[in-house]
This record gives structure tokens, C-alpha cells and sequence, in this order.
């Protein structure tokens, strides 16, 4: 049944069909071999079901919030502290790059987004001061994966409706990966700097110059506190927290006149198109997974695990592996609904924290949207810096190999994740 319903789920992608009709038609395909006269009953059900969660509503939410930032020009903002920090240094654009993903990051939760805004400025910039095209682009979009590890994240969003994870907890042990993934992108930019030899950019700011660009950032800068802020020490829910956030960056983009109406209605067509896809997509998804669960292929994937179940470091290298490879071909959203449902009892059997399996598959499936042939980032950096996409495909892999390296750290200290959960624990 399992690889009757793969088969037919790489032969409707090949056709061309939207994916979560290509999902529907697997779904169809299980249902013949375990009991045909379930579909009409449960796909509708389980369809519904699937999003039909109070916490997934947090998702459109986050993403209004990231698009009324941009639409209110803080995103600009924000660039321009990065600028003031590091852009003096040598090579200093792809120092901003990777600190504006960061502060991006803080807010959105999206890398596609990530690189569609920050590219747009930073690509072409670069490309003036000798860096080359592919790289410029394969920074971009390197150091978007930090969006959705450090918190907000759409994916531990997520992780969390389907696991009974605590979201706070998931935001937290974000945080370290988050700012390591950044660290690492920093001196893979400061070794390019000196190898190209490019010039430094400018004199170091005076103190009157950052006092200036920090407070224009300040509003988008608090964003992120409002946000995990709120979550952890339990005064709102991750719900509540998005409606906020999007209040607060509406409100400060009307009162700076930055936000005029248009702008607003464009943020909210953009959130409506991208929600509607996204939804699309784990509705179909709830399906398939249901169905596996009921024909219990994740008790005996867990069987498969037996002989390494006390070697928790292997069996999350192995599960890795696999969320690798299938987020080469599979669009992240439903990859991450139909292989935690399966992962999570493995897991569980080897004795891994569900917060560190979650920033786990997190940072694996993020790490897809940089690999061919599917990776998103990819496609949005190579439009904005005017390459082939062939081209950038051939020269994205530094890149991902460096985000696998920080992925192997976390499963080698997984105090690296859940330090933070711990210390504010209870809270969360």
C-alpha cells in the first residue's frame, strides 16, 4: 500500500497537478487498498480536521505581520542598523545580509519572504561592490534558512499542532540555532572577503549614526519580544501573540505614514494567496497522514529502528538523512506533515526530547527550501540576481553543506536546544 501510494503521488507531480490534489489522489489510492468505502467519510473529515486547530491560526497571522513590516518600509529599517554594525567591515555587505536575516527573522518566520525582501535590496548592491553574482545569491538565500529558526517559525507552528509540543518552548530552542546558523554564514563571508579581495566599504559609524539607525529599527526590534515574549511567560497564546504583533506593526506603520491604505489592502491579498496554498497543502496532507496512522506504518517504521533505538545521536542522523532526501523532492509544508506523525514515535522510543526533535526536522526541512530541484529560495535569489537557476543550483551547495554542519552540531549538544527551554522552564 505504501509504495502504491508513493508511486502515485511522484506520477501526479510529474503531470503537473496542484500538490495537494496530487496528495488527494495518494490518499484515494491508500483508501482502495485498506477500505473503499471510508473515502467518502473520512477524507471530507479528516480534510476539515486538519486545519481546524485554534493554534494554526497563528500562521496567517505571522505572515500579515511579516508583509505589513515590509509594506511599512521597517524592513528598510532595519537593513540600515544592520548596515551601521558590520557594514564597514571588509566585505561588509555580506555582513549585512546574513544580520538582516537575522532581525527579519525576528518577525516573519519565513525564508522564501526572507529572500524575496532582503534579496531584492541586497543582491544587486553586492553585485556593485565585486561580489559575484552566485554568490551574492547563494548568501541571500543561505542565511534566509535562519527565518524560520529563530522565533516566530510557521514550521514549529507546526511541529507543535502536531505533536502537543509547547510552542514557547519550540520558540526558545530556536534562539541558539538561529544565531549559530548566522555565525557560521559570517565567517564563510569572512573567509570570501578576503579570498576576493574585496574592498573595505566605508569608515566606522560614529555613535550619533547607530543612536539614529537603532532607534528608526527599535519598533521592529521590540516585535520579536512582543511575540516570544508574550508566549513564554504565558500571557498570550501563539494566537494571540500573532494578532498582536500584526496590531503593533499596522499601528506604528500608520502613525509613521509609512503604511497608507493601499499598502495595507496589498498586505492583506499577498497574506490571503499565501495562507490559501499553504492551507491547502496541510488540509491534504491531514488526510494522508491519518491514513497512515490508521494503517499503522508508524509502528512498524519504529520496528525498522529497533536494533539502534539506544543510540539516540544515529537514530537522529538516520531520521535526518531521510527528511533530507524527501525534502529534496516534496514541498516543505507537507513533507513536515507527513514524516512527523511517523518520526515522532521513533523518536520517543529512543528516548530524544520532542523539542530538539522538532528543531531537528525544523532546520532539515528549512534547509530543503536551499537544495535542488525543489529548494524555493533558490528560485526567488536566482530571479532577483538575474542568474539561471541552473547556474545557482550548481553553486548553492557551500551553502547548504554549512547549514548541514550546524544541523550535525545540534544533534551531537542537544544542550544547545534545549538550554533555553530549560532555564525559563514551567514558563513556556
Amino acid at each position: 500500500m505504501t509504495l502504491a501510494m508513493f508511486a502515485s503521488f511522484i506520477v501526479h507531480v510529474l503531470l503537473g497537478l496542484p500538490l495537494f490534489i496530487a496528495l488527494l489522489f495518494t490518499a484515494v489510492v491508500g483508501f482502495m487498498f485498506i477500505d473503499p468505502s471510508m473515502l467518502g467519510r473520512m477524507v471530507p473529515q479528516q480534510f476539515f480536521g486538519g486545519i481546524n486547530v485554534f493554534s494554526l491560526m497563528a500562521i496567517p497571522l505571522f505572515i500579515l505581520a511579516g508583509n505589513l513590516m515590509n509594506s511599512a518600509g521597517l524592513t528598510q529599517q532595519l537593513m540600515a542598523l544592520a548596515r551601521v554594525l558590520v557594514g564597514h567591515l571588509r566585505g561588509g555587505l555580506g555582513y549585512v545580509n546574513v544580520v538582516s536575516s537575522v532581525f527579519f527573522a525576528g518577525v516573519n518566520g519565513s525564508a522564501v519572504a526572507d529572500t524575496s525582501a532582503l534579496g531584492s535590496l541586497l543582491v544587486p548592491a553586492m553585485k556593485k561592490e565585486g561580489y559575484s553574482a552566485s554568490y551574492a545569491a547563494g548568501l541571500t538565500a543561505g542565511s534566509s534558512l535562519i527565518g524560520p529558526i529563530i522565533p516566530p517559525s510557521i514550521f514549529m507552528i507546526l511541529y507543535a499542532s502536531l505533536t502537543n509540543t509547547s510552542v514557547g518552548d519550540l520558540f526558545l530552542a530556536g534562539v541558539i540555532p538561529g544565531l549559530l546558523l548566522g555565525l557560521v554564514f559570517m565567517v564563510m563571508n569572512w573567509f570570501y572577503a578576503r579570498k576576493a579581495r574585496l574592498p573595505v566599504s566605508g569608515q566606522r559609524p560614529t555613535m550619533g549614526l547607530f543612536l539614529q539607525a537603532l532607534w528608526g529599527a527599535l519598533p521592529a526590534l521590540l516585535a520579536p519580544f512582543i511575540i516570544v515574549g508574550g508566549i513564554v511567560f504565558g500571557v498570550v497564546t501563539p494566537t494571540e501573540s500573532g494578532a498582536l504583533t500584526v496590531a503593533y506593526v499596522a499601528l506604528i506603520g500608520l502613525f509613521t505614514r509609512q503604511l497608507s491604505w493601499h499598502r495595507l489592502w496589498s498586505a492583506l491579498v499577498e497574506t490571503a494567496r499565501l495562507t490559501s496554498a499553504v492551507f491547502l497543502i496541510m488540509a491534504a496532507s491531514a488526510v494522508v497522514s491519518w491514513l497512515l496512522s490508521y494503517a499503522q506504518v508508524p509502528k512498524a517504521f519504529v520496528t525498522l529502528f529497533d536494533p539502534i533505538l539506544e543510540q539516540p545521536v544515529l537514530v537522529l542522523l538516520l531520521l535526518s538523512l531521510i527528511t533530507f532526501a524527501t525534502g529534496m523532492f516534496m514541498e516543505e509544508v507537507s513533507a513536515l506533515m507527513l514524516l512527523t506523525p511517523i518520526f515522532m514515535p521513533v523518536a520517543m522510543a529512543a528516548g530524544v526530547d520532542p523539542v530538539h526533535l522538532g528543531i531537528i526536522i525544523t532546520l532539515n526541512i528549512t534547509i530543503a527550501l536551499i537544495t535542488p530541484p525543489m529548494g524555493a529560495c533558490v528560485f526567488v535569489a536566482a530571479a532577483v540576481s538575474r542568474l539561471e537557476i541552473t547556474e545557482l543550483f550548481k553553486t548553492i551547495w557551500p551553502f547548504v553543506a554549512i547549514a548541514l554542519l550546524v544541523l550535525v552540531v545540534l544533534i551531537l549538544f542537544p544542550g544547545l536546544v534545549l538550554w533555553l527551554p530549560g532555564l525559563f522552564g514551567g514558563q513556556a
